[in-house]
């Protein structure tokens, strides 16, 4: 039998953070019975957990309309509830997912971390694209950072806003972007900028409405990729600790640690790690 469970993952001293579904023992479901109670879950993203022949566990993850290779938070609050339940302690783990098969650590203090793959550095996009997308002019973009599409598992365009309160006030054309999005066969938009509200590397927000989700208040993959994008083009891979701000401007503080592995210019790990708690 089934068992649905709703969590919240990266929340911030227990505050905010990404609702997730998970779904135990979910062998004997099929693609529609998953995608129906996805919706009826009705956060972004809910997983599945199966049995593997190939790692520890199988996961599938659904948005209400979609299924999708790979979800940060989704990950984080399946392992978080393994662990919880006594399925699972401190260690180290596999998922298999169709985004391949990646490690995944509990570690002392009950964090989750999840591998994520090696980084690509894809497309680069002119400005001039992107600001339809928000009523944006060319003064509010970072012309110091590039917008490009970059994926640890998952394309997103990574798009460098110059200061907080821009970010803050950005107004997203849903439709717009998710236009964006299917030229570029991208999840999203995660607009960021260095200027944090605490001491963190970046706040973000993003934007995903091409699969339902029109704003996100915690990405893992996401963030994953935006740690790989500032080693290189800002921190010129000196900096190997990230901690990431999200989901402020919806009320749902939310906080995403991630740690790079480093070998000269070239990044040879990616993990993504934060809390999770049972609703």
């Amino acid at each position: 039998m089934s068992e649905i469970f709703r969590l919240r993952s990266f929340t911030k001293n227990n505050r905010g953070g990404n609702p997730a579904g998970v779904v135990l023992n979910a062998d004997h479901l099929n693609d529609d019975a998953m995608r129906k109670i996805a919706s009826e879950v009705g956060y972004s993203e809910t997983a599945f957990v199966m049995d593997s022949n190939k790692a520890d566990f199988r996961v599938r993850f659904f948005t209400p309309v979609e299924e999708v290779d790979l979800c940060g938070h989704a990950t984080i609050a399946t392992f978080s509830l393994l662990r919880e339940r006594g399925i699972i302690g401190q260690g180290c783990y596999q998922q298999e997912t169709k985004a391949g098969i990646l490690k995944i650590v509990i570690d002392e203090h009950h964090l989750v971390y999840m591998e994520q793959k090696k980084p690509q550095f894809l497309e680069t996009l002119n400005k001039n694209e992107l600001l339809s997308c928000f009523d944006l002019n060319d003064e509010l973009i970072d012309n110091d950072l590039p917008i490009q599409v970059v994926s640890t598992g998952i394309r997103d365009i990574f798009l460098p806003i110059r200061d907080l309160h821009l970010l803050t006030n950005m107004q997203p054309h849903y439709n717009n972007i998710s236009q964006l999005s299917r030229q570029y066969n991208v999840t999203g938009i995660h607009a960021f900028t260095l200027e944090t509200k605490e001491e963190a590397s970046a706040h973000c927000r993003n934007f995903a409405p091409l699969y339902g989700i029109d704003e996100e208040s915690a990405t893992g993959t996401s963030n994953g990729a935006l740690a790989c994008y500032l080693s290189k083009y800002k921190d010129k891979f000196l900096v190997k600790d990230y901690v990431f701000e999200q989901g402020y401007s919806m009320g749902q503080p939310s906080e995403i640690r991630v740690r790079l592995k480093l070998h000269e210019d070239n990044i040879s790990e990616v993990v993504v790690g934060g809390c999770a708690s049972i609703l």
